[in-house]
């Protein structure tokens, strides 16, 4: 455990809001795009006119899209080691992912960042995995639930 994570597990709810609050604040710029684009394709590619039938078609993604995924990467969310959860969790499903994302509690947010890192961590080898993040509303679920959770409990703080 590095010393910030100890600091954190001895403060308990104040020392999450600290420790996450700034990563939510760079994600909820992108809730209003999040929730026009929910439940919609965003998925179009580019093939090039010379090459014919056999060309490798390229996907193109909106430059919104790429903004939010840069500034996910960023976060203290992103965890190479989300499968625990998913595991732990029993997650199979998008049905499943949205149903964990709806009960998470702030001791737990970041079980939050395990689905963000799944979509995030998979998008960059498979294309449709940010597609998906966005047309399932999984994105828009999560940084909703982030926001919720850190404004509840920085108001209860004061």
């Amino acid at each position: 455990m590095d010393n910030e994570t100890k600091r954190v597990v001895g403060e308990g709810i104040t020392g999450k809001v600290e420790m996450y609050r700034e990563d939510v604040e760079a994600l909820v710029k992108y809730l209003p795009w999040l929730e026009s684009k929910n439940k919609k394709d965003l998925s179009s590619t580019y093939t090039p006119r010379e090459g014919g039938e056999h060309s490798l078609r390229v996907p193109v993604y909106d430059s919104t899209l790429l903004g939010f995924i840069k500034a996910a990467q960023k976060t203290k969310f992103i965890d190479r080691n989300y499968v625990y959860v998913y595991h732990r969790k029993r997650m199979n499903t998008v049905e499943d992912e949205l149903k964990m994302i709806k009960g998470t509690q702030m001791m737990e947010i970041e079980n939050l960042g395990a689905v963000l890192s799944k979509y995030v961590i998979l998008g960059m080898s498979k294309s449709v995995m940010w597609n998906e993040g966005v047309s399932n509303g999984v994105f828009y679920a999560i940084v909703s639930k982030m926001k919720e959770l850190i404004d509840f409990w920085s108001r209860q703080a004061r």
